[in-house]
């Protein structure tokens, strides 16, 4: 290969690379529990850029790695809706073998998997090629809630009438260990300078915190009570569905730990490795839920179920910089890269 060849070949990759960067966009797609509809807010300018309806009683969301396509969970049709990532139209219902809650993707996009809440309980695996159910993985009792790992080797379920954490080979679709004898509300993970997990942090039943779980010894570590900082009158006393602190998150840079407070009506920040809560702890004026981030760390979403609203914060100053009004009842969000 000559020099000239070379520099035309140098220069159409760095051509490629810079268009991908310049094409790429980020939404933070979000759900509305008691509606049958999904917005899609742009973090650039915190407005809703997009709207999926025909949804009912939407729960999960996930997206392929290139964001051409979107899933959602129904519960009302106990169906996981394909959606065009373009044109934001349903393609495509896949039934389920129950009703379901929260779902996941495997890193490489090739897989879908589906808590089934309803009896006996189980995690049903959705080829997204040929977009049909593969299989059901069997499990204790209903699953709310199911990870996969950011290594995309292990894949978590959480139960809540199950009392059970459930991790699973990705590969094998093999349960690996279980834990706990309390029910399992969201997770968020730390992990290691390889990728691998280090450590989940499990919010739990009637549990205002979290507990430590080290990956590697399979086992609790420890546990974190949220601080009683709010006075007396101004704690929300509820509903909160036996989940006092439901939302958690770490920030993409592995820098801090994200844990919100519905009887607060906060999010409390935890510098990491360490875990040592930092100042300034964010009042959201109404009951969090869930928590996504912009893929620089610069933004953490959360959602208030009972005001509809979704609050953007700056991440570094941890200083509100937006609330955007959505439908009714947002909870689950993710972060999408449409590329």
């Amino acid at each position: 290969m000559n020099a000239a060849i070379g520099r035309r070949l140098l220069l159409s990759a760095l051509l490629l690379t810079f268009s991908s960067a310049v094409t790429a966009q980020v939404r933070i797609v979000q759900t509305n529990s008691q509606g049958d509809n999904i917005h899609l807010i742009d973090p650039a300018t915190n407005q809703i850029v997009g709207e999926v309806k025909g949804v009912p009683i939407n729960h999960g969301a996930t997206a392929l790695p290139d964001g051409s396509r979107f899933f959602f969970s129904s519960e009302a049709e106990q169906t996981l809706h394909v959606v065009d990532g373009k044109t934001l139209q349903t393609t495509k219902k896949i039934p389920l073998t129950g009703r379901p809650n929260n779902i996941s993707i495997s890193k490489d996009g090739a897989r879908v998997y589906v808590g089934i809440v309803s009896a006996p309980g189980a995690v049903d695996v959705i080829d997204t090629k040929t977009l049909e159910r593969v299989k059901s993985l069997p499990m204790k009792g209903g699953i709310h809630n199911v990870y996969v790992t950011p290594d995309g080797r292990h894949v978590i379920a959480g139960s809540i009438g199950g009392r059970l954490m459930t991790v699973v080979d990705q590969k094998t679709d093999e349960p690996l260990w279980t834990l706990f004898e309390e029910g399992v509300r969201p997770m968020a993970f730390e992990v290691n300078p390889d990728g691998s997990t280090k450590r989940i942090f499990v919010q739990l039943s009637n549990v205002h915190g979290f507990a430590i779980v080290d990956f590697h010894q399979r086992k609790e570590v420890g546990r974190i009570t949220l601080p009683d900082d709010v006075p007396a009158e101004k704690v929300d006393k509820g509903p909160f569905n036996a989940s006092p602190s439901h939302g958690i998150g770490v920030a993409p840079d592995g820098k801090t730990l994200w844990v919100t407070s519905r009887p607060n009506a906060r999010v409390y920040t935890y510098s990491l490795p360490d875990l040592k809560i930092l100042p300034d702890p964010v009042d959201l004026g109404g009951r969090p839920d869930w928590v996504t981030f912009t893929p620089d760390s610069k933004l953490i979403y959360i959602t208030t179920e009972n005001t509809d609203l979704v609050h953007a914060i700056d991440v570094a100053s941890r200083k509100e910089v937006a609330q955007i009004k959505v439908g009714k009842s947002p909870k689950r969000n993710i972060t999408a890269v449409i590329r």
